[in-house]
């Protein structure tokens, strides 16, 4: 890997990585007297896959909830496309182009696979209540558009056999592949992924790891992603950034974050060759 500078870099496979697009500034959050991350800075830049790993309690879903907008830190600043980020509501968060997942499947088990991923359009859709209503005119041509947007991530997707399922009968895979179509369908900028692979065998998990990988590749979207599948993390990532404790102990490449002492001891527990 180049060296990094304030234009971006260019990556051993040849993947070109862009300037910051967000930056994490001395982020502190508490929960009453309990520090849950401590002085936290990183940055995440265009067009990378950004890792954040640690044990459990670290603070790692604490830190994809500040990204995403759900919690404010009461210390430190989030920076976005060159910006200070400010308290925002989910919608206006989805408006920046930031999209995620969860840890815990947040679906509508009684919609189908294409309702539920219509969901995701929500965003983007600018018709009236009325025309939307009798389905008239800009509504009509709103929701067609829409439509083949959502056709093209499920050919994508390789779930167009189960496009008219409702969610609920889904095995657990599948539902983790319904989720990560409704994140794209909102066109995200940035995409946050909370344990991907979370409760999946080993034929789910290379699935999910080609799609974080052409996600990224064909469509340049900008992933951070919290998992627990070290094999997974190092395979993926560009970049790790290591908690313990609420506390930042490693950033760098893969390569650089398993010859870390700190991060070896603190959770690794040996080196790797």
């Amino acid at each position: 890997m180049n060296a990094m500078n304030t234009d971006g870099y260019t990556t051993a496979d040849g993947r070109r990585i862009g300037p910051v697009l967000m930056e994490m500034k001395n982020i502190t959050l508490r929960f009453g007297g309990v520090r849950a991350i401590t002085d936290i800075s990183f940055d995440i830049r265009e067009g990378e896959i950004r890792a954040i790993i640690g044990p459990n309690g670290a603070g790692k879903s604490s830190m994809l909830n500040v990204i995403s907008g759900f919690y404010v830190p009461q210390e430190g600043e989030v920076w976005f496309r060159g910006e200070r980020r400010g308290p925002m509501r989910p919608y206006q968060v989805a408006r920046l182009g930031i999209a995620r997942t969860f840890q815990n499947i947040a679906l509508f088990d009684g919609m189908s696979v294409l309702d539920n991923i219509m969901t995701g359009r929500l965003t983007r859709m600018k018709a009236g209540l009325l025309s939307q209503a009798i389905w008239w005119g800009v509504a009509e041509k709103e929701e067609t558009a829409n439509r083949e947007k959502v056709e093209k991530i499920i050919d994508f997707l390789e779930i167009q056999n189960i496009r008219k399922t409702p969610v609920g009968r889904l095995p657990y895979g599948l539902k983790k592949r319904v989720e990560l179509a409704r994140a794209l369908a909102a066109e995200p900028m940035l995409l946050l992924l909370d344990e991907p692979m979370a409760g999946m065998n080993v034929e789910e998990k290379e699935d999910m790891c080609r799609f974080i990988l052409d996600v990224n590749d064909e469509f340049g979207t900008t992933i951070a992603l919290i998992e627990h599948d070290m094999g997974v993390v190092m395979d993926l990532s560009d970049r790790v950034v290591v908690m313990d404790y609420g506390k930042k102990i490693g950033d760098g490449t893969p390569d650089e974050v398993r010859a870390n002492p700190d991060v070896i001891n603190a959770y690794l527990g040996v080196a790797h060759d």
